[in-house]
């Protein structure tokens, strides 16, 4: 039977290993997506048991989630509101929340204010990647408006932040560069953030000034690896999730495994990647409803296989490069029906 094994005490060793990298930075596990497929609250309560007191939850019904799980020991980050009734939820559960533009900046305001509360919001300056975020020739501007709202009682601004592409130095140093103004202009408007944040797992692995106060890490505390970057090895991280397959039919040359497209397995893997069985490579020939793999001897129905995330075997980046996207991706994809199965000393529920 096809299954998700989630090793709960890799993710920790993980957490400890990017720790060690970044310090002094705090770290800010990002449990997107239902922790990149792994498993929300399962990885959540591990990672808050392991002195994790970060998570970045991208929106804030994730967050609120989040919040579920580790009661008020923790600070959540989620940088996409997007609507009123969400801002009302973030600030009910005391979640810290991106703010990227100006009309958005005037809506939390004016729900802190119906609240009788400040919401904490970190402002988000574009600094090249474009995926959201205040102007560059906007930022002045924006920034003493913010401190006005912060005057009045109703804002803190926490933290300053941006995202970069991580796609070379050049790039990655241009957007620093409007990061480091950004910042500049915000504190002569009269801003006093407590943290500036920038990078993700790679830059803050690679590069000791991208890191701030805090990093905001995923793919690498769950063992998943940059696209075209350095290895697990060299990393010194393992990936935390093993999708496992039954054989579930033979024929003369194909074992027929009970993992498909419709687990999340992208159709374009078959011909392109091979699984380690008994120590060899296997042939993934086609992937549909069900997948078929070059069969191996002996091979028998009701054998167990790992598709990918062994030690000895593919990993969810190396099927990831053979068709063109990243790791991220492959992790996220697995259906929700797939079982999840914990490992590795999980943490005791609150």
């Amino acid at each position: 039977m096809s299954a998700l094994r989630v090793d709960l005490g890799v993710l920790a060793t993980n957490i400890a290993r990017v720790r060690e990298r970044v310090a002094p930075a705090r770290v800010m596990l990002v449990v997107k997506d239902d922790a990149y497929g792994h498993g929300l609250e399962p990885v959540v309560r591990r990672a808050h048991h392991e002195g994790v007191r970060w998570f970045g939850a991208f929106d804030v019904a994730t967050a609120s989630r989040v919040r579920a799980v580790t009661g008020g020991g923790a600070r959540i980050f989620a940088w996409i509101a997007a609507s009123r009734s969400e801002l009302d939820a973030a600030i009910g559960d005391d979640v810290d929340l991106g703010v990227g533009d100006a009309e958005l900046l005037e809506e939390v305001a004016e729900a802190a204010r119906e609240a009788g509360a400040t919401a904490r919001v970190h402002l988000k300056i574009d600094s090249g990647l474009h995926r959201n975020g205040v102007r560059p020739e906007e930022w002045p501007a924006f920034a003493v408006r913010a401190a006005e709202l912060v005057r009045s009682g109703c804002l803190d601004v926490v933290g300053l932040w941006s995202h970069i592409a991580e796609a070379s130095d050049e790039e990655d140093d241009a957007a620093r560069g409007i990061f480091e103004r950004a910042v500049e202009q915000a504190r002569s408007a009269g801003l006093t953030p407590e943290l500036l944040h920038l990078s993700a797992s790679a830059a803050s692995f690679a590069r000791a000034e991208f890191r701030y106060d805090l990093v905001r890490v995923g793919a690498f505390c769950y063992g998943i690896r940059p696209a075209g970057g350095p290895d697990e090895r060299e990393l010194q991280i393992q990936p935390v999730g093993r999708l496992e397959a039954t054989v579930a039919d033979l024929t003369d040359d194909r074992a027929v495994i009970d993992v498909g497209a419709l687990d999340g397995l992208p159709s374009t893997l078959g011909g392109r990647v091979s699984l380690t069985v008994d120590g060899a490579p296997r042939r993934l020939l086609t992937v549909g409803p069900r997948s078929e793999v070059e069969a191996w001897p002996n091979a028998a129905v009701g054998d167990a296989l790992t598709v990918y995330g062994a030690p000895d075997g593919p990993s969810a980046t190396d099927f990831a490069e053979a068709i063109g996207t990243i790791g991220e991706e492959i992790a996220v994809r697995v259906s929700p029906l797939v079982e999840r199965i914990y490992t590795g000393d999980p943490a005791p529920q609150h």
